[in-house]
């Protein structure tokens, strides 16, 4: 019988194999098991319904194809994803604004029965409220504002989200009443309602862990209940309930989702207006005052640099005579000297109708004082008078062709200006809730209103685009040249403007770098020439303010000591990252770590001592719009989840120990 070696060398082998199959095992990716199977697939069956019709969401949501849905240290995962720590539930789910649309679809959001936190704020999200929803037992976060949600908020089925703390359904169309289920959701946090078709009383709803209410701008109506009669009024605002107790002091709350409501900054408004109006009738009253008003002007314009200070109106001036200044001003010297106005809205005024108004001190700023007018027709314009310009009029009047031509609605209008030897004057519109350094620095009482984190970053990223627009200017090679927050203003869409652009060129270097200490870059103060980077250098330390809510120079200890805010941030991040970096105003708002984190980042890149290091206005308007996750929202988010925290400050230390 012939020998069998093939056995042999068989057996010899076997242990080679086994040992081949343990370093295949070993090296193999983690096996399917570890992926939320039946998770990922409910999430591709809820993109499939609204995620059709939107270009943007095909583009940014990855799930199609991205076979991993959780991250790992190679792969960051599906888009607003986040898996529990063993990978096998989906527990977070994050898509705000990434324009998904529709109704949800049934029977998918409600097989993620093991999620935590659901944001799809700023979609286009409608139908009725999400049956769905009412199956997420371990749901401690929904947000849902800001889509077209309708219909009732059902009453059954909202007792099953017993471990929720946050509801946020602002900003929809949802009607019927205010359901009396939500007094079962005694964990409870913070409830908003606002926005909404509401009617109906309000229910005694009892949640004593409740600290943030926003029912406003509904129809509600009745008085409201005695458990909520801690909150105040422009938690009730917009609606027709009534209070049969005094309101609580007006200080801001504990916690808030939310900027104040609508109604009530429409209020406050109102109550200026009011004044306004007071104040135009007392004027129209007072015709026989006009001249002594007009030689209080002509005092004004006449007056010496050093008596800016004590101006506060337009009167206290003498009468009589009129010096070959004053003469320019009104425009009758005979060399030529006019006003000149740029395309836009028509003003019906002239020099002699500045004469006529009444004039009052706004401020004091690097280029000079800047007065508000109201003329006789109730038209508000702002003054800026120019101190201190080193052009002559052929570059002056080029500079400001360029700078009136500039159209863009993150950018404040020039809308005419006027040229003498003595005066040089610059027309703006009147922004009555005035600055942001006023609304960031002003003073803080019951009147005040703060600004909330929304609002923060619209006016970054409406500034940012004012500047990038700026900076396409001229070929390219336009710069601002004074970018601080006494020259940024909210437009009528409550994004930042920027103003004051294109002065930099036309000033004494030096006294305009004096007075915009903390927002110069370092290469500044040694080339005394502004540039697009420098502009990107104030523009992060305009960002560090609002994060901070401190101005970019203090001082201390009795005038002894200088604290410039870059450098105090920048000790602060290299250290350990803290809370105190942050406005203590934006700390009352819950769960938005994630954002002002990355904003910090972003700051922390513009103010780079190498200009070279420094992003392009551009790229900081996109970062910004990144953050933001879309342009519909208008109030601030409120879902984070702390490993992504984490990691947004492990790379903003990384920033800082690279400066």
């Amino acid at each position: 019988m012939p020998p069998r070696p093939p056995l042999r060398v068989a057996a010899a082998a076997l242990p080679l194999l086994l040992l081949l199959l343990c370093c295949l095992a070993i090296l193999s990716p983690r096996p399917a098991s570890a992926e939320p199977d039946a998770d990922k697939a409910a999430l591709l069956a809820f993109l499939a319904g609204v995620g059709r019709h939107g270009g943007a969401a095909r583009l940014r949501v990855n799930w199609p194809t991205t076979h991993l849905a959780c991250s790992s240290p190679t792969a960051p995962g599906w888009t607003g994803v986040t898996c529990s720590a063993d990978a096998t539930r989906i527990v977070a789910l994050h898509l705000p604004g990434l324009g998904l649309s529709g109704p949800v679809p049934p029977g998918t959001l409600a097989r993620l029965d093991a999620l935590q936190l659901l944001s799809l704020r700023s979609n286009n999200l409608s139908g009725a409220f999400p049956a769905d929803i009412l199956a997420l037992p371990s749901l401690t976060g929904l947000h849902l504002q800001h889509n077209a949600f309708s219909g009732d908020i059902p009453d059954a089925g909202l007792a099953n989200l017993r471990s929720l703390q946050v509801l946020d359904l602002s900003y929809n169309r949802f009607g019927g009443a205010v359901p009396a289920a939500l007094s079962n959701l005694t964990a409870l946090v913070a409830l908003n309602l606002s926005n909404n078709s509401l009617a109906g009383r309000v229910p005694d709803l009892g949640l004593p862990a409740l600290q943030y209410l926003n029912l406003s701008n509904n129809h509600l109506d009745g008085p409201i209940p005695a458990s909520l009669l801690r909150f105040a009024d422009a938690a009730f605002a917009g609606n027709n309930l009534t209070r049969l107790t005094p309101a609580p002091p007006q200080s801001p709350p504990p916690a808030s989702l939310t900027p104040p409501s609508s109604s009530a900054t429409t209020k406050n408004r109102r109550r200026r207006l009011s004044e306004a109006a007071i104040l135009a009738i007392a004027v129209g009253g007072c015709v026989l005052l006009f001249a002594v008003a007009a030689v209080s002007l002509i005092a004004l314009c006449n007056r010496d640099g050093g008596d800016e200070a004590g101006t506060g109106t337009a009167s206290g001036g003498k009468g009589g005579d009129k010096s070959p200044e004053s003469k320019a001003v009104i425009g009758k010297a005979g060399d030529g000297n006019r006003m000149v106005f740029f395309e836009g809205p028509s003003l019906a005024f002239d020099l002699e109708d500045l004469l006529r108004a009444s004039a009052e001190v706004l401020g004091k700023g690097a280029f000079g004082t800047a007065y508000r007018a109201v003329l006789e027709d109730a038209t508000t314009v702002v003054v800026k008078r120019l101190k201190e310009v080193n052009a002559g009029r052929r570059d002056f009047e080029q500079q400001m062709e360029l700078v009136g031509r500039i159209r863009h609605d993150n950018v404040v209008e020039l809308r005419a200006y006027y040229y003498s030897k003595d005066e040089k004057l610059l027309v703006y519109d009147y922004y009555s809730r005035g600055s942001v350094s006023n609304m960031l620095h002003g003073k803080r009482g019951e009147d005040r209103i703060p600004l909330d984190w929304e609002t923060r970053l619209k006016i970054a990223l409406g500034a940012a685009r004012g500047i990038t627009h700026i900076h396409t200017e001229n070929n390219g090679k336009f710069v601002h040249g004074n970018i601080k927050a006494s020259n940024v203003f909210i437009n009528k869409h409550e994004y930042g403007c920027i103003s004051d652009l294109g002065l930099a060129l036309l000033m004494n270097p030096i006294t305009a770098r004096s007075r915009s200490l903390g927002y110069c870059a370092p290469e500044v103060t040694d080339t005394r020439k502004a540039s697009q980077s420098s502009d990107v250098y104030s523009f992060g330390v305009f960002i560090l303010e609002l994060l901070t809510g401190k101005s970019p120079v203090q001082i201390t200890s009795g005038g002894n000591d200088v604290v410039h805010l870059v450098r105090w941030v920048q000790s602060v991040v290299r250290e350990e990252w803290t809370a105190e970096v942050f406005d203590s105003e934006l700390l009352r708002y819950p769960n938005i770590e994630e954002e002002m984190v990355e904003m910090l980042q972003i700051a922390m890149a513009c103010v780079s001592r190498t200009p070279e290091r420094r992003p392009k206005m551009a790229d900081v308007v996109r970062t910004i719009e990144e953050v933001r996750r879309g342009d519909t929202g208008t109030r601030p988010s409120t879902e984070a989840s702390t490993p992504a925290v984490e990691a947004a400050q492990s790379r903003a230390e990384s920033s800082s120990a690279a400066q």
